[in-house]
């Protein structure tokens, strides 16, 4: 698919107008036909087939809430991306149990049906290519984001005793790397290695503790 075919739906004709425009000023994007009541929605997707729809929710003859129910008990599964000046807590929840891929606000700037607009596209690309999707794919529709990778560690460092290291300092608030080493068992220079390690990634802040003579000592405590 090159292109996403979309219907604007509304009972402004300037309005229509605007949202013809952007989305015809975003890359990948076609408006196939303009509608201003749900009857001719409901008509126009049913001849022209696009992927998505901006429906309106305040329409002449029935509400878009309605047009969206008669789709879905037809089985038709198409796009909707509801674009109205209602902010009725019940629409809204009516538009999510409906299937609304969207759903944004009157007035908006262009950028923020751009946004929606790409993400929809995403979506649709993800499970356009096959009948098997994997899970990203099923993610990208589902708008969840991929898990972060872990936190690598520098090579000498395990898992096991970072995590013994982290927690020491979260109990005691505030250690020396000396002080560290008693608490977990290791030397000194392994758990300084660890508190190093803390500061460099921003889970740990390090400051300085002036005495008498000789180097200051380096004090770690948790968070950044």
């Amino acid at each position: 698919m090159n292109e996403v075919g979309v219907l604007v739906v509304d009972d402004d004709f300037m309005v229509a107008r605007i949202h013809t425009q952007f989305v015809e000023r975003t890359s990948g994007f076609r408006v196939v036909g303009v509608a201003s009541s749900g009857q001719a929605a409901l008509a126009d997707i049913a001849r022209l087939r696009p992927d998505l729809v901006l429906l309106d929710v305040h329409l002449p003859d029935m509400t878009g809430i309605e047009v969206l129910r008669r789709l879905r008990a037809d089985g038709d599964d198409v796009g909707v991306l509801v674009v109205t000046a209602a902010r009725e807590a019940d629409t809204v929840r009516a538009a999510a149990s409906g299937g609304a891929v969207h759903y944004l606000v009157k007035p908006f700037d262009y950028d923020d049906l751009r946004v929606r607009l790409e993400s929809f596209r995403s979506a649709y690309l993800a499970l356009s290519g096959s009948a098997a999707p994997g899970q990203q794919d099923i993610d990208a529709v589902f708008g969840v984001a991929a898990p972060a990778p872990a936190a690598t560690l520098p090579k000498g460092l395990s898992p096991q005793t970072a995590d013994l290291v982290a927690s020491a300092l979260e109990e005691a608030g505030e250690l020396s790397a000396a002080e560290c080493a008693d608490v977990v068992g290791i030397s000194r220079v392994s758990a300084r290695r660890y508190l190093e390690h803390f500061v460099a990634r921003g889970s740990a802040s390090v400051r300085l503790q002036y005495g008498g003579a000789g180097r200051p000592e380096r004090r770690y405590r948790p968070g950044a």
